[in-house]
Parts: C-alpha cells; sequence; structure tokens
C-alpha cells in the first residue's frame, strides 16, 4: 500500500486511552488514579530516555500519556458510582425515591407471558430513603419499569419514582438499577429539540403505518433508529448477512445527509467555512432528530469525519481527526470502551480513510471503472476493519458480508433520504409524507430481500474461536495479510489459495449443509430452561410442541430447520418455559392450530397463549387423552392425562398433556413436565406395552421428580433432555440421567449440544447434534 504513511502520533494516545478506560472499568477509582499516575509517570521517563527514532519516540510518549489520561478519567467517573452514602443504599437494597433524568429512549425488553419491562437509561439527580435526608448526586442508572408510563418518555424529561436499588454488574459505570414501583411522575417539560424530534418521529411512524411489516418497521430504523416496528427475525437476518448496521442510526446515515449538503452546496461558489457551517447545521439537525443518545452522537462524529476526510482526500489530516474525536468521546463517556458497537464505528470509519482509497485507487489502476471501484473498496475495507470484532463477538466470519454489503449500497441513499423527506414533511403535509414514504420503502424491500436472501446462503459464516482470544487471532492476520500483499506474487498466491478453498469447501458445504440433519423426525431445540420440540411433518412444515421461556430462541430454530408452517402448536401446559416463546412460533410462519390442555392454570399463560392466537387468527383448542391427529406421515396421540389430578407438588405440571408421535416406524414419547405422580397414573393405565418408545423426550428437563417404573418401560434408544446451562433447579439430575443411560439409551442434553436431534437413516433411528449451545 503505497501512499503518504498516516500521521500515527495522536492515534497511539487514543489506544493508550481506550484500553486503560477499559482496565480502569473493573477497578476501583483508586485504583484508577494509581494507574493513571503510572501512565503519566511511563510518558515522561519515554520522552526523555527515548532520544532516537523521533516517529516511534512520540507515538510511545503517546499511547503511555493516553494510558494516563483514560486511567484518570475513568477513575473520576467511578468516583461518583462509589459515593459512600448512595453505595450503602444500593448495597443494603434500599426503597428510595428518586429524582432522575431520561438519558435515551426507553427500551422494551424481550418479554414471555408476563407484563412488558422498559429498560431505561437514566442520571440519578437524587434518592431519598426513608426517614433520611436526601442524597444530592448526579450519577448513572438503569431504571427497569413495568408500568406503560414508561413508554413516551423522551431523553432530557426529568420524573421521580419510588423503587428498590440494585447493584450493577462489574465493568459498568452505572452506579445502580432501580427496580421501578410506582409509575414515572414527569416533573416539567422536555426541551423544545427533544419535543420536536418526538413529533417528526412519530410523524414518520405514521407515514409508515400503510407499508409492509417488513420495510414499513426497517425505515424508521434505518432514518431515526426508531426499532420499535422492526421484526426480531428481520433483525436477525440483518445480523447474519453482516448488514445490522443498516436496522439503526450508523455513520452512514450521517454520511449520506452530509454528502447530499455538499453536493448542494458545492454546486454553487460557497467557500470551505460556508460548506462546514452548512454541514454542521444538517449534522446537528439530523443528531436531534434521531435523538443525542451516545450511539447517535457516536455515529455523527464517525460519519462526519469519514466523510470529510475522504472529500479532502488527505489522509494524514484525517487520522489524527478520527483519533481526536475517538479520545475525546472516550473522555467524556469512558464506558464507550467496552461497547462494541463504538469499536466498529471507529474501525470502520479507520477503514475508510485508510483502506478504502487504497484499494480504490488499486481498483482504477487495474482498469475498474470509478464508480465500481469505490462501491468495490468501501465495503471490503469496513468489513476488513470490523472483522476482528464481529468475529469476537459472534465466533463466525462472514462470507457473505462484503457482497452484500456491495448490492445495498445503491438502495441505502434514496432509502435514507426518501425517510428523512417523509418525517420532515409529516408535520405540515401528512399526504405527502406518506407518499415519501411509500416510495422509500421500495429500497428498503430491497434491503430486506438482501438480508432474507443472504441469512439462508448454505456456508454463510463459517465458525472461529469468539471471545478476546478469536477477535486478536483475526485482527493479526488481517494485519499480517494486509502487510504481506503489498507484493503483487503474494497476493497471487493467497487469491489462488482462497479460491481452492472455496471451491474446495463450498460443494461439501452445500451437499452436506450440517443442519437439519437429512431425516430429521424430532429435534429438541436449545431454548435454555425450557421445551420446544419440533416434529417433522414434511417439507418446510412440523408440528411444535412448546415454545420455549422466550420468542427469538424458539423462532431460531425453527428457521434453521426451514420450517415455514406449523401444521400445530401443542402446549404441554401452560407455564412460562414452555409458553414464554409462542410469539415466535407465529413469526412469520403460518399455524393451522394450537392445541393445550384442559387446566387452566395458571391463568396468565394460558391468556397469552390464547392472545397470540388470536392474532393470528387461530382459536385455542383443548386436548385430552384419546385425542389425534395425522398429518404429512406423522401420526401423534394423546395418551394422558389420564386423570385430572390435585394437591399434587405441581397440578400444572402433573396434568400436562402427555404425546407420542410415530414416523417412519419410529416412536417418541413426550412428557411435558409430568412429574412423578402423573408418570405412575400412566404405567398403571397403560402399562409397559403401551409406553414403549424409541425416543424419549425426558420429563421436566431432568429433575430429580421420575417414576422409576416409567423409565424402564419407555426403554428408549435416545433420551432427549431440553435444559438450561447453568440453570438454579439442579436439572438434570445426575441419577436419573445415569440411570437413563444405564438402561441402554443415547442421552443428548441442550445445554451441551445445543440443538439435538434423532434422526431416520434407511429406517435405522441415529442422532444429531448442532452444537454452540447457548449461554
Amino acid at each position: 500500500m503505497g501512499g503518504a504513511v498516516p500521521d500515527l502520533r495522536l492515534a497511539g494516545f487514543t489506544i493508550g486511552l481506550w484500553l486503560a478506560a477499559l482496565g480502569a472499568l473493573h477497578l476501583s477509582a483508586g485504583w484508577g488514579i494509581v494507574a493513571g499516575a503510572g501512565g503519566l509517570g511511563c510518558a515522561a521517563v519515554l520522552a526523555g530516555a527515548l532520544r532516537s527514532a523521533a516517529g516511534v519516540r512520540w507515538i510511545g510518549v503517546a499511547v503511555a500519556l493516553g494510558a494516563g489520561c483514560g486511567a484518570v478519567a475513568t477513575a473520576a467517573r467511578m468516583s461518583v458510582r462509589e459515593a459512600p452514602a448512595l453505595s450503602v443504599l444500593v448495597e443494603s437494597g434500599a426503597t428510595v425515591r428518586a429524582a432522575l433524568v431520561v438519558r435515551d429512549d426507553p427500551r422494551l425488553l424481550a418479554r414471555s407471558a408476563g407484563p412488558p419491562t422498559f429498560l431505561v437509561a437514566v442520571t440519578l439527580e437524587s434518592v431519598t430513603a426513608e426517614d433520611a435526608p436526601p442524597v444530592r448526586l448526579s450519577a448513572r442508572a438503569l431504571v427497569l419499569g413495568a408500568d406503560p408510563g414508561w413508554r413516551g418518555l423522551l431523553p432530557g424529561q426529568r420524573v421521580t419514582v419510588t423503587g428498590r436499588l440494585l447493584p450493577p454488574r462489574p465493568g459498568d459505570l452505572r452506579a445502580a438499577v432501580l427496580s421501578a414501583r410506582t409509575p414515572p411522575v414527569p416533573e416539567g417539560r422536555p426541551s423544545w429539540a427533544q419535543r420536536g424530534a418526538g413529533v417528526l418521529r412519530a410523524g414518520l411512524q405514521r407515514a409508515c403505518e400503510p407499508l409492509p411489516d417488513d420495510s414499513g418497521g426497517l425505515l424508521p430504523g434505518l432514518v431515526v433508529g426508531d426499532t420499535s416496528r422492526l421484526d426480531p427475525a428481520l433483525e436477525e437476518d440483518f445480523r447474519a448477512t453482516g448488514l445490522t448496521h443498516l436496522t439503526a442510526v450508523s455513520g452512514t446515515n450521517v454520511a449520506i445527509v452530509l454528502g447530499v449538503v455538499l453536493f448542494v452546496v458545492r454546486r454553487f461558489p460557497a467557500g470551505p467555512v460556508l460548506c462546514a457551517v452548512l454541514c454542521a447545521v444538517a449534522l446537528a439537525g439530523f443528531v436531534i432528530l434521531a435523538r443525542p443518545s451516545p450511539s447517535v452522537i457516536r455515529a455523527g462524529a464517525m460519519g462526519a469525519i469519514g466523510l470529510l476526510g475522504l472529500a479532502g482526500g488527505r489522509p494524514r489530516a484525517a487520522v489524527p481527526a478520527l483519533a481526536a474525536a475517538a479520545a475525546a468521546l472516550l473522555i467524556a463517556d469512558p464506558e464507550l470502551a467496552a461497547d462494541p458497537g463504538f469499536a466498529l464505528s471507529v474501525l470502520a470509519t479507520a477503514g475508510l480513510l485508510l483502506l478504502a482509497p487504497v484499494w480504490r485507487d488499486g481498483l482504477r489502476r487495474a482498469g475498474c471503472p470509478a464508480g465500481v471501484a469505490e462501491a468495490l473498496a468501501v465495503p471490503a475495507a469496513a468489513q476488513v476493519a470490523c472483522g476482528p470484532v464481529v468475529a469476537a463477538i459472534s465466533g463466525t466470519v462472514s462470507l457473505i458480508s462484503v457482497p452484500a454489503n456491495l448490492v445495498v449500497v445503491p438502495a441505502i441513499a434514496p432509502a435514507t433520504l426518501l425517510g428523512v423527506s417523509a418525517a420532515v414533511l409529516s408535520p405540515v403535509w401528512p399526504a405527502a409524507a406518506e407518499f415519501t414514504a411509500w416510495l422509500g420503502h421500495w429500497p428498503a424491500e430491497w434491503l430486506v430481500l438482501v438480508a432474507h436472501t443472504g441469512a439462508r446462503v448454505p456456508a454463510g459464516a463459517l465458525p472461529w474461536p469468539d471471545g478476546a482470544v478469536g477477535g486478536l487471532l483475526l485482527a493479526g492476520l488481517t494485519v499480517a495479510v494486509l502487510f504481506a500483499a503489498r507484493r503483487a506474487i503474494v497476493r497471487r498466491v493467497a487469491t489462488v489459495v482462497a479460491l481452492g478453498a472455496v471451491l474446495g469447501a463450498l460443494p461439501v458445504r452445500l451437499l452436506s449443509p450440517g443442519w437439519p440433519p437429512p431425516g430429521w423426525f424430532v429435534v429438541a431445540c436449545a431454548v435454555g430452561q425450557g421445551d420446544a420440540v419440533v416434529l417433522a411433518a414434511g417439507a418446510g412444515r412440523a408440528v411444535v410442541v412448546d415454545a420455549g421461556p422466550e420468542p427469538n430462541a424458539v423462532d431460531r430454530c425453527l428457521r434453521r430447520l426451514g420450517v415455514r408452517e406449523v401444521a400445530v402448536l401443542v402446549v404441554s401446559h401452560f407455564h412460562v418455559d414452555h409458553i414464554g416463546g409462542v410469539d415466535g412460533v407465529f413469526r412469520g410462519r403460518r399455524v393451522g392450530a394450537v392445541i393445550g390442555p384442559a387446566w387452566p392454570e395458571p391463568a396468565s399463560g394460558r391468556a397469552a397463549v390464547e392472545k397470540a392466537a388470536a392474532e393470528a387468527g387461530v382459536a385455542v383448542g383443548v386436548a385430552g387423552a384419546g385425542w389425534a391427529y395425522s398429518v404429512g406421515g406423522l401420526r401423534l396421540e394423546a395418551l394422558g392425562p389420564i386423570t385430572e389430578m390435585r394437591g399434587t407438588n405441581s397440578d400444572p405440571n402433573n396434568n400436562s398433556l402427555i404425546l407420542r408421535a410415530g414416523a417412519g416406524g419410529r416412536s417418541v414419547l413426550l412428557l411435558g413436565d409430568a412429574e412423578t405422580e402423573e408418570q405412575e397414573d400412566l404405567v398403571a393405565g397403560l402399562g409397559a406395552a403401551g409406553l414403549r418408545a424409541d425416543v424419549l423426550k425426558v420429563a421436566h428437563h431432568g429433575s430429580a421428580l421420575q417414576a422409576t417404573a416409567l423409565l424402564d418401560a419407555v426403554r428408549p434408544a435416545v433420551a432427549l433432555v431440553s435444559v438450561g446451562r447453568d440453570n438454579d433447579y439442579g436439572h438434570p439430575n445426575a441419577g436419573v440421567i445415569g440411570r437413563i443411560a444405564r438402561g441402554g439409551a443415547r442421552v443428548l442434553r441442550t445445554d451441551e449440544s445445543g440443538d439435538v436431534a434423532a434422526v431416520i437413516v434407511e429406517g435405522q433411528l441415529a442422532v444429531a447434534v448442532r452444537g454452540d449451545p447457548p449461554s
């Protein structure tokens, strides 16, 4: 890579500051000050000791100076977190009345059968415990609130609320978590800027209401970061395809807005000062529209630097500008040092400044048209720069991210600009806003199509070590390849090796994609501490028994299996770990019927299932012993409950629907959460011969409450245990698992192996595991 060497001294300062802040987050304020003094001392020593190699000397000094400043800045913020007056209340779990300022939009947490819970980032201004004077402070906190009043609050809004103080997680500058027990009481009004932004954002949502769900939910997220209507399944597709930056405001959006302003201004005889002023006004307006949360301010800073760096064509000036902006953000908010989004923003901008121009010029020298060269170089540079962080987070290296980002380039600018126009028009001309949003949904539909298609490409992502080790490993390989690729012979050899690897491995991955296994009969999904079992019922169709504790996990499992239609959803009983994910079953799929037991409790669980079914136009039927159903070569029959049970250890568990399913000459027995009483009743009513099955879904996550007579009667060849890793219940019971294994069964656990399957191959029973169990 030729060209002038960038000035890296300020970059060294930023890296030192970043690493020191990251380390200091896990120390006390006192140790942070000690570390800061050490870093500043090292800077002084290096400045005096390194007399030669001026560039190396000053980069070393800058790193040490940055480390000292980062540790001190973080320690200063931590001293607020560790203020004795507040920490005593947090440690005792005191109930307090708090005055606070909302810092960001309330976020609705993924929920199951319970009421919606909002997570709100706030600044505590005072806390008052019972019979104690108020404690005045300015400390960050999180609020967990279930009251609907949290939904409409705007950043900058002052409220009072009563709740219980809880400790924050380690490595966090927040001083406390407040579990709200009363509705928020607003004090005054938000600022005019936030009220105006709220009007525009609400207007954009209204303009998008008539649009299809996918593009209508994506457009507000792409334009102003409002993802309240974004389908979680679509968001997962964007993440799998490496397009997650398009589901919320990013530096790309800022660069597009400023690029249009520069394009218009340069059509007139405007000097650089006027250009800078107009860009600043446009940037401020866009940040206000998208809400000046930390993520949006970060995107604004990175996007503005990236665009101005490219426009000016001065990489030596652009890198110090990027380093200065990152350093200023870290000093203002040291918690960004642990934020993956911040790292991705900085790295993507660095790739845009350092790699993209070189690759663009190289492509143009090779005869590539200018526009095509730019379109190829920008996403490739961003992906290469961000790859180590993405690999550390996801444990995968995407092979489709660069082509996916390339093909969506033509749609991003029109979608963003039309969305912004719709928001601006909405207060004064709603009809024009709806028309503009309708125009904007067409490029958004292209983004949706690319995300859906890319997420389903076989071998679209390769496994890679996750965590810091995986990220550092890929970073080292990336740097080595970039330096080695400066030689033409290395580029040729690397190209041949890469093509050989792809052409050699891709047919294998296409012919044997790994999951789902061919001939799968029954799969126990890895949904954490809960149950979700899928029975094959034809191409793209299945019967689902239970839905796990939350929607995303069961939805991902069904998508991995290619299930597009659920012939019947069977609910064994209405505990939340079996019905909390019912919305995920309905997500993007047709559900033919919903069946549950006659036992009505818990009422909240039954109501949640009935609500989800009613929204899809399906009634919830009742099944009991003798119910039968056939679809696609699969036959289901309900064996129990034979008698209604009351006064047991858990009546809902002991009135679980017990199912036996058969296909291809093989059978599976699904016991729900039946405990000893119902299991013994089954043995007494049906006898050992009536319970024999090839596959057993072990009851109640392998708890100790099993009837040994039933386990002996079933004599399964395969036992599936759906259980969460490190759960608090001691599931599965070692004695129960040992007894099943001694009976000759192969025991597969979702906490150890992820999704687990029983497979029928030429009439014979086999097993397969997907791996990657949820943490």
